[in-house]
């Protein structure tokens, strides 16, 4: 669908054609200055900032509940997996966003790879963990804000309502002053869980890491996995949490400066953060009070500071703490979704409208549209534990295929001007996806209504790329001049 002033022509079409010196086109001018992001406006710590963010909340909640599949040493096992898995994306996106620095990241590097089809899958996956993980997040931020006792409010739409407004104001306000703020409220989540980690630590006691009842039916049973070694892969999606959404961070390519030396350095330092956070979390607040008591904690923390369930002074400051974790995340993963939207409509993937941007270079309708059917879905399920499995099932999904970009690019176009390189090449991305697939399959164990839900979501998303938007695609969006030049040279290798 177009936004009214531009027309749809060819399979992959131009909004105007090519002048006769082969100078861009006046139509191709308008449409891209009306869909243009402020450029330069993030550096290396917001960044850095900005992919701890994505992430920060899982932290603070929902890993835990893998110790209900896996026991202590199975979601160890599996979080040390998707510690890996997610080492070895991040070095391939890494290579690849140095190569295509654009705002549609994954879709980006997967239409390069693997063509219009794989990129619409890899951004469709993408999209869906970014619309529903906020969702998700809202009713987390209602809960905390209940338990709280903030205002007297109540868990419930006001409150989602609120989030929802108030955050994508701060991103309709400037991308400079979104990515502040969250480096701020991120910042704070991380003093917390490091002061929260040295706290814990004072009443370690390892006795308490494998006391989950075992299973003695289960195959491989034992102290440290009572579910046994099947165990370990149903706790993958909950390893995730740690790690969850850092791999957004290239979607911030055309805010960026210098984008091919600065996204590496922040993506790497942000799994860095990222894995320590996960270490120190996972041991302390199993080790301070045990893995059976916090296995079903909606705020694992504060029920490991609170041994004889009173609250202490340390432990409010991490139930504080915990909200601006879910704010962090909330807040990055809005600006994660708008971008990869901004993107694929930019690109004609999906109607060209969603990519206009404002003054002040803010992709407003892709930030408006996405929150207002997050909002919407907050607000009539509740649930979200629900939306959360299907947004992991679309993560897996584009893990998957982003990691096969890599693979398939290096095997294609070795000669491929690369400012920054894989370590390890092909085999740091084939672990990669090795890894993603198993954790793919890995969510029908944990919730097959959330995996087939997102199946749904994505056959009606394939239907509408099939017979409609695959045949109105836009040449001049970056990301298919990235692929339409990569055409051009094969054709000149082969004359």
């Amino acid at each position: 669908m177009a936004d009214g002033t531009e027309s749809s022509r060819t399979s992959v079409s131009s909004p105007g054609a090519s002048p006769p010196d082969g100078g861009a086109a006046p139509a191709e001018d308008a449409y891209l200055e009306r869909r243009t992001l402020r450029r330069g406006s993030a550096g290396p710590l917001l960044l850095t900032g900005l992919g701890v963010a994505y992430v920060v909340s899982g932290d603070f909640s929902g890993w835990n509940f893998g110790l209900a599949e896996g026991g202590f040493g199975g979601l160890a096992i599996a979080a040390v997996l998707m510690g890996l898995m997610y080492t070895c994306m991040v070095f391939a996106l890494a290579e690849l966003a140095a190569i295509l620095p654009t705002a549609g990241g994954g879709y980006g590097f997967a239409r390069r790879a693997l063509g219009t089809w794989g990129g619409f899958l890899t951004g469709t996956a993408i999209l869906i963990e970014y619309v529903l993980a906020p969702a998700a997040i809202s009713i987390f931020i209602g809960d905390y804000v209940e338990s709280l006792g903030l205002f007297g409010l109540e868990s419930g739409w006001p409150v989602y309502l609120a989030c929802f407004v108030i955050f994508i104001g701060i991103h309709l306000w400037g991308v400079g002053e979104a990515l502040r703020f969250s480096l701020i409220v991120t910042a704070i989540a991380v003093a917390a869980l490091l002061i929260f980690a040295f706290g814990a630590f004072t009443d370690f006691d390892s006795a308490s890491l494998d006391d989950i009842p075992v299973d003695h039916s289960a195959l491989g049973a034992s102290s440290w996995l009572p579910f046994g070694l099947l165990g370990i892969w149903s706790a993958f999606p909950f390893g995730m949490w740690f790690f969850l959404g850092v791999e957004g961070v290239p979607l911030a390519a055309e805010e960026t400066r210098d984008p091919a030396r600065t996204l590496p350095k922040a993506m790497a330092w942000s799994v860095g953060i990222l894995l320590v956070l996960a270490l120190l979390t996972f041991l302390a607040a199993t080790g301070a009070r045990g893995a059976n008591a916090v296995q079903d904690a909606g705020n694992p923390l504060v029920e490991a500071l609170q041994p004889d369930g009173k609250a202490t002074a340390l432990s409010r400051i991490v139930n504080y703490a915990g909200l601006a974790g879910l704010v962090a995340s909330f807040f990055s993963l809005i600006y994660a979704g708008s971008r990869q939207l901004f993107a694929l409509s930019r690109a004609g993937y999906l109607p060209r409208f969603l990519s206009l941007t404002s003054r002040r270079k803010a992709p407003y309708l892709g930030l408006l549209v996405p929150g207002a059917l997050g909002f919407a879905l907050a607000a009539a399920t509740g649930d979200g534990a629900r939306m959360l499995n299907v947004a992991v099932f679309g993560a897996t999904i584009s893990y998957a295929l982003m990691s096969l970009s890599h693979i398939v690019l290096r095997r294609r176009e070795p000669g491929l001007h690369r400012p920054y390189r894989t370590p390890g090449g092909v085999l740091t991305s084939s672990v990669a996806f090795v890894l993603a697939c198993s954790a793919l399959a890995a969510t029908f164990l944990v919730d097959k209504d959330a995996a087939f839900i997102a199946l749904g979501v994505y056959a009606v998303a394939l239907a509408y790329f099939a017979f409609y938007s695959r045949h109105r695609l836009v040449a001049a969006a970056p990301e298919e001049e990235f692929a339409a030049l990569a055409e051009a040279e094969a054709e000149l290798s082969r004359d």
